[in-house]
């Protein structure tokens, strides 16, 4: 394939056309020129109005469903999302049936990815069945193809299997993801503990469920090394913690989800089910905390947690209904509202390298592995704006900004 993407906005901080707005001539999945005004010879154009290009986006916690929940979603249909969403690769959480904790179910989904322009990259679990027990059988996952381990949505209640798999993992360089919600303290809440949970009659998390989980996984990292990644961070203090623990150079790593960003637990007036998520949208003051967080760099990246649930189980009353909402197709959209472009595509793609991931820098000869997008526009996002099987999105009806026009990667371009 040959192609030529004209009058493209670079957005590239490590390239040399950053801020430049350049043709760039692709063949064969290759970065073959980069200029201005270039001829386009036999190459099939490529214009998009305000087109703006940067690295392919990484999205490290994405949940589909197949194996064993394809009515919530395929693989090839999630992918097909996750390209005209923008992301060139996504991280691969293990919650299917079965759950991927071994190398068989590592192949399994590697290989139903096999051909798509969006790329799958594994996390296996860190637990058998992520039931959080015996650890699963990390290193041969890892040689499989398994990029990180952790089991999703689900804290470690033992330290010691924490404590076993951070040393166990040193030997292959393998990375720990420890969600971190202290399950006694959460008990049954439902919302975040505060003056809308209990204007509403809803139990109660506090933030302390986090911040004591944190608090435990950093002492353990600190124990015994390795790598450590800390998913979907909430609180402020959250945020303070694994300040203080980079500050001791710690080899710690956190992410933050779109919607905890954007939206605050004053969405739940309505007993929204679409709300529901885990961790529970916090304060407004929680939610700058985390803007801040990513200013300073002590957020790393920005994740959907694209996590499609079937209408039964959200069409119910609020303490019953499952956490979870679907992020891929809003993700860009809601943060333009609240963050710089430049900031935005730093936390998109800078998970790449904390995951072992190869970055493609926009540059003559390199892999053109590429996100299309503009920063104009205004549109409010509706049904029809959603490509996934599950229609359960906190952001229906939330005014966005600019929008994605697809991805090249894998010697494919995809648009919608």
């Amino acid at each position: 394939m040959k192609l030529i993407i004209k009058s493209a906005k670079i957005i590239d901080s490590k390239s040399s056309f950053h801020n430049q707005t350049v043709d760039l001539l692709i063949a064969d999945g290759l970065i073959e020129k980069i200029g201005v005004s270039l001829p386009n010879d036999d190459a099939t154009v490529v214009r998009f109005d305000d087109l703006h290009v940067s690295q392919g986006w990484f999205d490290s916690s994405v949940s589909l469903g197949e194996p064993g929940y394809e009515d919530r979603e395929t693989i090839a249909n999630g992918l097909n999302v996750a390209a005209k969403s923008g992301f060139t690769a996504i991280g691969l959480q293990p919650n299917s049936f079965p759950v991927i904790d071994n190398q068989s179910q590592v192949n399994f989904v590697k290989n139903k990815a096999n051909g798509f322009a969006t790329e799958i990259f594994p996390i296996g679990a860190l637990t058998k069945a992520s039931e959080g027990k015996d650890m699963a059988e990390l290193f041969d996952m890892k040689k499989a193809g398994a990029i990180a381990f952790g089991d999703y949505n689900k804290s470690i209640d033992n330290a010691n299997i924490l404590k076993i798999a951070l040393q166990y993992v040193q030997d292959f360089d393998g990375l720990v993801i420890a969600y971190s919600q202290d399950p006694n303290i959460k008990g049954n809440g439902v919302a975040n503990e505060g003056i809308v949970s209990t204007r509403l009659g809803l139990k109660g998390i506090p933030n302390l469920a986090e911040e004591l989980q944190i608090s435990r996984n950093l002492f353990l990292l600190e124990y015994t090394g390795g790598k450590l990644h800390i998913p979907t961070i909430s609180t402020a203090k959250s945020v303070q913690l694994i300040r203080e623990a980079k500050a001791k150079d710690l080899n710690v790593t956190c992410s933050v989800s779109v919607h905890h960003l954007v939206l605050t637990d004053e969405k739940l007036d309505g007993f929204d089910t679409r709300f529901k998520v885990t961790p529970p949208l916090r304060t407004e003051s929680d939610r700058q905390a985390l803007l801040n967080g990513i200013a300073d760099g002590t957020i790393d990246m920005i994740t959907s947690d694209h996590n499609p649930v079937d209408i039964e189980f959200k069409k119910m009353e609020f303490d019953t209904a499952k956490n979870g909402t679907i992020g891929l197709e809003s993700a860009f959209g809601a943060l333009l509202t609240v963050l710089p472009v430049e900031t935005i595509v730093s936390k998109l793609t800078s998970g790449r390298a904390v995951f072992g991931l190869e970055n493609h820098i926009i540059e003559e000869g390199a892999k053109a592995n590429l996100s299309l997008f503009t920063t104009e526009g205004k549109s409010t996002f509706t049904k029809e704006n959603i490509l996934s099987k599950s229609k359960n999105s906190a952001f229906l009806g939330t005014e966005l900004k600019g929008s994605v026009y697809g991805v090249l990667n894998q010697n494919q371009l995809v648009t919608k």
